[in-house]
C-alpha cells in the first residue's frame, strides 16, 4: 500500500525501541498535526498509549491485542486498527517487517 504525504517537516532523528526492532520518525503536515511512520520487525511487543491512536498498517502483516480484551486480530497491509487513550496494546510480527504509520487522534 503506497501512502504519501506532502508539505511536511521530518524529524531526523528517530524514536527506537526495543533495541532497534521497532523505529519510527515523526512528520508535522501543514495544519499541524503529526504523524510517525515507522518499521517492526519480527518479535512480540507492548506499547502504551496516551493520546487515542489510528494504526495504519502500510506493508506487511501482524497480530494485535488490545489492553483488556483477549481477542487476537490479524492486519495487513490496507489495513488500521484504533487504540484508546489511556490504553495500549501488544504486536506481534513474524517474518517480514511490519511498516505503519501512526496518527494521534485528540
Amino acid at each position: 500500500m503506497h501512502m504519501k504525504f506532502e508539505n511536511v517537516t521530518a524529524e531526523a532523528k528517530g524514536n527506537v525501541y526495543y533495541d532497534g526492532k521497532v523505529v519510527s520518525h515523526k512528520i508535522t503536515l501543514a495544519d499541524d498535526s503529526t504523524k510517525t511512520l515507522g518499521f517492526i520487525f519480527a518479535g512480540d511487543y507492548h506499547f502504551g498509549t496516551e493520546k487515542a491512536e489510528r494504526m495504519e498498517i502500510s506493508d506487511g502483516n501482524c497480530e494485535v491485542t488490545l489492553d483488556g480484551s483477549e481477542d487476537v486480530q490479524k492486519f495487513g497491509a490496507g489495513q488500521h486498527f484504533d487504540v484508546p487513550a489511556n490504553s495500549g496494546f501488544s504486536i506481534k510480527v513474524s517474518g517480514e517487517p511490519c511498516q505503519y504509520v501512526c496518527t494521534y487522534i485528540d
